[in-house]
């Protein structure tokens, strides 16, 4: 019943065939003029591909703003993609790429599917002729194992097929000048009038809120302070 060994041996012999399967991944990290425009950029591009965005995050604002974009793009626009996300920075801080051979994994994974729809076909067979309750039962049983086993190898195959026909890029920006990188030297005419405003309206809420409570709390403070101000008088009228 398990005796698959020359439909695995044609499969392989069918598949090696074919051109070489290759998972390209490519990491990048860009000092950008704007994090919002050049992941814009990098989207439309993934586009002009015929490729997509895998995922995309954006965290803090202004100079504090870091995005985080990852695409797929076909792997013979992978090298072209690369030096068209380059031309998008000031400055690249760091870049990578690596590729992994996935040929014999999907020729061992396309031998073990053949044999698992082989077998699968058996115990349809088996099934059919079965009468006995019990019998009956225990091939369901196995034939479930085996058909969750196909769903899983085909699963997988597909995976290895969408990644080395679709290359990744994983791409992190940051603003030019940043919380991180700008370093103050010296007079800095634009971060001291920044800091000013920020004083203005962190003043501008302080004496709001003591305004307010002064205004809730008039009948007590009041009342205390006619208290304090006639008894004085009343000292004065004395001497």
């Amino acid at each position: 019943m398990w005796g698959g060994d020359d439909k695995s041996q044609s499969t392989t012999i069918l598949v090696t065939y074919d051109e070489r399967m290759i998972a390209r991944n490519g990491n990048m990290s860009l000092v950008v003029e704007d994090v919002t425009q050049a992941m814009e950029a990098i989207t439309q591009l993934a586009a002009s591909h015929d490729g997509y965005v895998v995922s995309s995050s954006v965290s803090g604002e202004e100079e504090g703003m870091r995005g985080w974009i990852s695409i797929r793009v076909p792997d013979e626009s992978f090298a072209q993609a690369l030096a068209s996300i380059r031309e998008l920075a000031v400055r690249v801080e760091e870049e990578s790429t690596s590729s992994q051979d996935v040929t014999e994994e999907y020729i061992d994974l396309g031998a073990r599917l053949k044999n698992a729809e082989a077998t699968e076909q058996e115990f349809l067979v088996l099934l059919d002729k079965a009468e006995d309750v019990e019998d009956i039962l225990r091939i369901y049983e196995s034939l479930s194992r085996v058909r969750q086993d196909i769903e899983q190898i085909k699963g997988r195959m597909q995976y290895l097929e969408r990644t080395s026909s679709m290359s990744l890029i994983s791409v992190y920006l940051r603003p030019e000048f940043s919380a991180q990188s700008t370093v103050p030297a010296g007079w800095n005419v634009l971060q001291i009038f920044k800091s000013a405003a920020r004083g203005l309206v962190i003043t501008g809420q302080v004496l709001g809120t003591l305004a307010i409570w002064l205004l809730i709390f008039i009948p007590i403070w009041g009342t205390v302070l006619g208290i304090i101000l006639w008894r004085r008088h009343k000292r004065k009228m004395r001497g």
